[in-house]
């Protein structure tokens, strides 16, 4: 009898470490959430390029976008351009056909008055392979 109560007890307590180990704590939201364009191909004045943006979506009151950042892979190498305050950040790249593109993104806002907040939104990957 006292071994199935020490045994039941040993299996309880394992279970709460399992659900309290496994439990998201939650914190404060982000202050502003982005989004990220597909990578598509543009006609450009001497052939095309491969674009791709990080805007700004929303932001909760009291803050700010403040910063987010562009990616483009091509070709195993990746280039990324970085925007700060409320506009979109803008990459673009050579387009060269059978590539594939691979855009990602970043996008940070902050409350107003403070500094650039540390729950950044990690956007993509998103890809085009034309």
């Amino acid at each position: 009898m006292a071994r199935s109560v020490l045994v039941l007890s040993v299996a309880f307590v394992a279970a709460l470490a399992g659900l309290s180990a496994g439990t998201a704590h939650a914190g404060p939201p982000p202050p502003c959430t982005f989004t990220l364009s597909a990578p598509q191909v543009v006609p450009d004045g001497s052939g095309s390029v491969v674009t791709a943006t990080v805007s700004p979506d929303a932001c909760g009151p009291p803050a700010e976008p403040a910063m987010s950042v562009a990616c483009l892979e091509a070709g195993g190498m990746t280039t990324c351009a970085p925007h700060r305050g409320p506009g979109e950040a803008h990459i673009s790249t050579p387009y060269v056909a059978g590539s594939t593109y691979v855009a990602t993104g970043r996008g940070c806002g902050a409350w107003i008055g403070q500094l650039v907040a540390p729950d950044c939104q990690l956007l993509g990957p998103l890809s085009l392979t034309p």
